[in-house]
């Protein structure tokens, strides 16, 4: 993807809360995470990453410098200006190695940042996760066609639920991401889910329509989310893949139980109550009342 075709970077301090959660100090931490990762970077790039960061600096918490401060100071290509304003915008913070791994964004906050970002936004995310996506010497192969013409079909039929089942089949992400993907309101998520899947353009130009009306509904919308599949690399498709997948992992290792049955269950089972035993006590005890209510 090229820069040429962002939206101006000039509004991104004035980025809005969304549903009550400012996402801003987690966008800088993920660019800043996906820009260290990369040992060298095109004059481009590192203009596209420092009018970013400056842009959001000042619009970040003390935590949030502290930890892009750390995470810049060790990499040998962070660009002055940045780290210049950061030191400006903070009191001096000794970075510790220590901290560093708590530093980093994980997979869940990367994911969580990138569907609660606005189309801007994501398109900047997509910009560098192709620019720290290393290529792959194998590309994925397309999904088998039958698994696509069923996907299509559960769009033409308005049936989310069943295209969030066959998204999580298909690209091995966890329930919570597949059902975020076909509704996400604004479309970039199944772009990229189209694009590492190997759907055909005009394919896709059918679930954008039917999928999800909030997308459908506006034809220059539509257009749009073609034009981005056009320019969407796979290797950025694959890195938001494997990011998702990651997410989804993380979830199910962090919900699921230490063992598989905890409980303690006796070597042999209890033995069944003799119901015509009680029967019997009830009958004696029933007798003797009788007996010492006629002696009385």
């Amino acid at each position: 993807m090229k820069s040429a075709a962002y939206p101006p970077l000039d509004g991104l301090v004035d980025l809005a809360c969304r549903d009550g959660v400012d996402i801003r100090p987690t966008l800088l931490r993920v660019l800043t995470d996906l820009y260290v990762r990369q040992s060298t970077h095109t004059a481009d790039e590192e203009v596209q990453y420092t009018e970013l960061a400056l842009g959001l600096i000042d619009s970040v918490d003390l935590k949030t410098r502290d930890a892009v401060t750390t995470r810049l100071a060790a990499y040998p290509a962070a660009p002055a200006a940045v780290l210049a304003r950061l030191r400006a915008a903070s009191p001096p913070t000794p970075a510790k190695s220590s901290q560093r791994g708590s530093d980093e964004v994980s997979p869940e906050n990367l994911a969580t940042a990138f569907f609660m970002a606005g189309s801007d936004e994501r398109r900047l995310i997509l910009d560098s996760v192709d620019a720290a996506a290393k290529p792959r010497r194998d590309p994925p192969a397309p999904a088998p066609s039958e698994m696509l013409r069923q996907l299509e079909a559960a769009a033409l039929k308005h049936n989310t639920a069943e295209a969030a089942r066959l998204l999580e089949k298909a690209l091995g992400i966890g329930p919570d991401i597949a059902t975020r993907i076909v509704r996400d309101r604004q479309g970039e998520p199944i772009v990229i889910a189209a694009k590492a899947l190997g759907m055909k353009a005009a394919m896709l130009q059918r679930v954008l329509l039917f999928l999800n009306s909030s997308i459908g509904q506006s034809v220059e919308r539509v257009y749009e989310l073609a034009r981005l599949y056009d320019e969407l690399t796979p290797g950025a498709a694959a890195h938001i893949l494997a990011i998702w997948r990651q997410a989804g992992e993380r979830r199910r290792q962090q919900h699921a139980p230490v063992h598989w049955d905890d409980e303690q269950r006796p070597t042999r089972p209890m033995a069944a109550p003799d119901r015509h035993r009680d029967v019997r006590q009830q009958s004696a005890a029933a007798s003797n009342l009788k007996a010492n209510a006629v002696k009385q």
